[in-house]
């Protein structure tokens, strides 16, 4: 931003307020776009800049910029974040997550739950299971399969932890799915 924007302590993980309506008519651009793709691979990333600006100078500005400082304990975060992501079916260290960060535990501890009001242990257990679900659906596979994939070794831990999640048990879940 030409002005900078102010520094931000404290990252929210949800942000509530009136929807711009300038953000929303360039999110259906976006949509429309993609539809119609004659010029979307040159207007799109033109379309998504003019939304971050317009993020980047609403209230929510300074915690959105944070994300993007090098620095800030919200990049920092976010590259752990990525990790776990592309890493979801291995085990997961909290110390080893900390040292990538470059924090402490405590600190890393407390600014992740901040960002995702999760700790890094429940955003794995619920990023693995939001993918075994997405698998269960889009590829098809069995419930037993879907478990091993995502990295659990229990198929009851896995059946208690996704019921948990999602109201049902695995099984259920997908005939739910599939007769809706």
């Amino acid at each position: 931003m030409p002005n900078g924007l102010a520094k931000n302590a404290q990252t929210r993980v949800i942000y509530l307020g009136d929807s711009n309506p300038s953000i929303v008519k360039s999110a259906i651009r976006i949509l429309e776009l993609i539809i119609h793709q004659e010029d979307a691979d040159l207007l799109v990333p033109l379309v998504v800049d003019e939304i971050l600006i317009r993020l980047l100078r609403s209230p929510a500005g300074p915690e959105i910029a944070q994300i993007g400082l090098t620095d800030s304990n919200a990049h920092k975060i976010s590259r752990a974040i990525a990790w776990i992501k592309d890493n979801f079916a291995c085990p997961l260290k909290v110390e080893d997550l900390a040292k990538m960060a470059g924090m402490s535990l405590s600190s890393f501890h407390s600014h992740f739950k901040s960002i995702t009001a999760m700790s890094p242990l429940q955003f794995q257990k619920n990023f693995r299971l939001q993918e075994a679900r997405n698998y269960m659906i889009t590829r098809h596979l069995d419930v037993s399969s879907a478990c091993h994939l995502v990295g659990y070794s229990s198929l009851s831990q896995f059946s208690r932890e996704y019921s948990r999640l999602f109201g049902a048990s695995p099984s259920k879940d997908l005939h739910r799915y599939r007769n809706h």
